[in-house]
């Protein structure tokens, strides 16, 4: 599959950008927060929603429909997770309506529900549960509507297991190889996280959500090139870019080197008591990270006291060096009389 251009970075993708990194050592943690409220940043803020709609929505919505045509696996929803689909879809709905009056809405009617949508021009009603009703599965319908990504977790037996969802942009997995893998197998080989039980902590936790409550994380990589899809499916079309980047000139590498956050929201859902992961992905490349100082020497400390265990994990074995020198010789930072928050 071509990759998709990005948009040109704008001052507005700056200050809406979720900037991961709070200190200037980066270690795995739960890093869990409530959600729907705003985090102030240096250049601005972010996170007043769940689901955040911005300019880049038709590009990546696109993206997404082209991916799923050309690779049916990155949709899956087991059998016994059908209820949990239509939770997660009438979820998201309300979700979008509240965040986006002007432009969405939903209204029930006894057993059905009109939903209008200006920005696609969509207007149409559905019963919930009822197949017929909308055009395809609850999944895809609303997934063709957000630019997050969705894994949806059953709990049985005292485990979490990953058994439905739509993911078109994960940062070097796979979701077709997870699909009905639990959560703790999901996350066995990152390191550190098992002796330090950050693993185990973050299970108990999201086995102790309530009905309705929605807490959000980040994460975190490099990406090169802007891609969105970085997912083990396709690595031949992506894994030789960290080698031209680091083979490549330098004076490139703040174009071409991308901080890649991801805004993870964890929900219990109301009805099925299912647990929904929205996986929203942010992009931005280190010349704009680097307009941002306080960003741009946080980012150079923490690339630069990270253990090689967590880098290799990361996939920025190639590509932290070029990050590095990059942003000494071109942003001056991590130098003499530079030293960050």
């Amino acid at each position: 599959m071509s990759t998709p251009t990005r948009i040109e970075t704008t001052a507005e993708d700056i200050a809406r950008y979720p900037f991961p990194l709070p200190k200037r050592q980066y270690r795995y943690s739960t890093n869990v927060e409530p959600a729907r409220g705003p985090v102030e940043t240096a250049a601005g803020a972010w996170g007043q929603l769940c689901i955040d709609i911005d300019r880049h929505f038709a590009a990546e919505t696109a993206e997404r429909a082209a991916i799923l045509a050309a690779d049916p696996t990155r949709h899956a929803c087991l059998p016994h997770m059908t209820a949990a689909a239509w939770d997660a879809m009438l979820f998201i709905l309300r979700e979008l309506a509240e965040g986006y009056p002007d432009r969405m809405s939903l209204t029930r009617d006894g057993q059905v529900y009109h939903w209008r949508n200006a920005d696609l021009g969509m207007d149409r009603s559905f019963v919930f549960g009822d197949a017929a009703s909308l055009p395809t599965d609850p999944l895809s319908f609303v997934c063709a509507q957000i630019q997050e990504d969705v894994v949806l977790l059953d709990q049985r037996d005292g485990t979490l297991f990953a058994d439905a969802g739509v993911v078109t942009f994960a940062a070097d997995w796979s979701f077709g190889f997870d699909v009905g893998m639990s959560f703790l197998e999901i996350h066995g080989p990152v390191p550190r996280i098992h002796e330090e039980r950050v693993i185990t902590r973050a299970h108990d936790f999201l086995m102790r959500l309530a009905p309705g409550e929605s807490y959000r994380r980040t994460n975190w990589t490099l990406t090169v090139d802007g891609k969105l899809d970085t997912s083990t499916e396709v690595y031949p079309e992506w894994g030789r870019d960290r080698r031209t980047l680091a083979e490549g000139p330098l004076a490139e590498v703040g174009d071409r080197l991308y901080l890649r956050t991801e805004v993870q929201h964890l929900i219990r859902l109301p009805n099925s008591g299912a647990i929904m992961f929205l996986i929203r992905t942010y992009l931005l490349p280190f010349h704009a990270v680097a307009t941002v100082p306080e960003w741009g020497e946080r980012l150079h400390a923490v690339l630069a006291e990270l253990p090689d265990d967590m880098a290799d994990y990361k996939g920025l074995t190639r590509t932290r060096g070029p990050g590095l020198r990059w942003l000494s010789e071109f942003g001056g930072f991590g130098t003499a009389g530079t030293a960050g928050p």
